[in-house]
């Protein structure tokens, strides 16, 4: 059995997808029931809890073969990024008082930058604490995720795709969240492992290539445009940001565009994505026509 963090959401979602699909066993710490009662329709164990308590994490953990854990997504965290060390801090409690036989924990390219990373910070900080633990454990640093860009099947009708990425032609690592599922649940069920693994998730894609594969799902000619950088803060507050927290989004996209999310990181391996943009915008709009 494995224990699967963050199953409502995406990559939890998706790896938990892929690890029923391999018939495995799959346990999930959720703090609403409701919420998570497809998964209980598709036999997934549900524990009642919340990675803000070390207690629920460890209850969680007891018995299973593998851990995937992640951190709760937070686009607007405090300067000290207090919400994320206080889950990491849970974590490493749990799993040094309850040790599995591998740890998978969701990442990001960059993350092995200690400053200048805005919102990855969090994830630099969640490898730092958990280099002290004696488990075998995966880092899968993801690239920035394809479904980030589905905005772009409501704002696109008039033939351009605001983006962050400038300029739009340079390349980083991008993903789609099917992907890490796919890898993740391959972690944990596949070949054992000692010590640390660093694994690149992604291939490098260009805002420009993502605009063109929406413009083929709408039929319609479409152009990346990057939004000027004196607008930035003006759009992530259209994007939900709440006024004057967009700093740490900033500061990511800054380094994303001065090169923080390219492939070929020391010691690292790599997967490459086979899910594209195209893929998750065609999934996007059968779903909302379905």
């Amino acid at each position: 059995m494995f224990l699967v963090m963050g199953i409502t959401g995406k990559v939890g979602g998706a790896a938990a997808t892929h690890l029923l699909a391999q018939d495995s066993k799959v346990r999930a710490l959720v703090r609403d029931r409701a919420k998570a009662a497809s998964w209980a329709d598709q036999g997934v164990e549900l524990v009642d809890g919340d990675w803000n308590d070390a207690a629920s994490i460890k209850r969680a953990l007891r018995g299973v073969d593998g851990a995937f854990v992640m951190l709760p997504p937070i686009w607007a965290p405090s300067p000290d990024f207090r919400e994320a060390r206080g889950v990491i801090a849970n974590y490493v409690e749990a799993l040094s008082q309850v040790p599995v036989s591998r740890v998978v924990a969701l990442s990001s390219m960059g993350a092995n930058r200690t400053s200048d990373m805005g919102l990855i910070t969090a994830l630099s900080l969640l490898e730092q604490a958990f280099r002290d633990l004696t488990l075998p454990i995966a880092f899968a640093r993801a690239g920035g995720f394809f479904e980030n860009f589905l905005y772009g099947l409501h704002v696109a009708q008039g033939g351009t795709l605001p983006v962050f990425n400038d300029p739009t032609h340079r390349k980083s690592t991008m993903v789609a969240t099917n992907d890490i599922g796919g890898e993740i649940a391959s972690l944990l069920s596949g070949p054992a492992w000692l010590g640390r693994r660093i694994i690149e998730l992604g291939s490098m894609v260009s805002a420009d290539e993502v605009a063109a594969q929406l413009g083929e799902v709408m039929q319609r000619e479409v152009k990346a445009v990057a939004v000027p950088r004196a607008n930035w803060p003006d759009t992530f507050e259209q994007f939900g940001i709440p006024k004057g927290k967009s700093a740490p989004a900033e500061t990511m996209y800054e380094a994303v565009n001065a090169g923080g999310m390219d492939l070929g990181g020391v010691g690292t391996e790599h997967v490459p994505g086979a899910t594209s943009a195209r893929d998750v915008f065609e999934a996007a709009q059968k779903t909302a026509t379905a």
